[in-house]
């Protein structure tokens, strides 16, 4: 266990500073994900059921007024499901900015180490190019760890969200 976490942190190390952002964002946008998957598992269903019968248990269904309980009804469960959506989407998206972050800092030290030694000095200048590709690979490689698990995440929240209003019936 010991030489996975060094070589963890010597990836950290040579990616620089920006790797680290990158690791925090993706930590936040998991757990945002996980918390929707976990709610579609468990707290939609029960958040449905009293919906539906909260519906049925009213007397008068058919007038205007019913129609605008109706339609509450469904926006105030829409924004339940739809609950951080748009922040896992912003997540998505900040990723690999924060990724050429990273190759524009490591760019900068590699201007730097060829103003100071000449651009005679192929080691730190391999350092630097390094430094400036590590986390824009990790960026994309964020970014699409996300998109995948957003849009499965967006597709069940649209899905479901069908399924309520077809299921608050006016018809009897």
């Amino acid at each position: 266990m010991g030489g996975m976490s060094e070589v963890l942190l010597g990836f950290m190390d040579k990616g620089g500073d920006v790797l680290w952002l990158i690791a925090a964002l993706l930590f936040v946008m998991w757990t945002l994900i996980f918390e929707r998957v976990w709610y579609l598992q468990l707290g939609w269903k029960k958040d449905v059921a009293q919906v539906i019968a909260k519906w049925e248990g009213r007397s008068e269904r058919k007038s205007w007024e019913a129609f605008q309980i109706r339609e509450m009804m469904i926006s105030q469960t829409r924004m339940q499901i739809n609950r951080n959506l748009p922040v896992i989407k912003t997540l998505v998206a900040l990723c690999p900015l924060l990724g050429l972050l990273g190759t524009v800092t490591g760019m900068i030290e590699v201007f730097n180490i060829m103003a100071v030694t000449g651009g005679g000095d192929a080691k730190s200048m391999a350092g630097g190019v390094q430094q400036a590709t590590i986390p824009t690979m990790a960026g994309m490689v964020a970014a699409l760890s996300g998109v995948f698990a957003n849009t499965y995440v967006t597709r069940i929240a649209q899905r479901e969200s069908v399924f309520l209003q077809d299921n608050l019936t006016t018809d009897h």
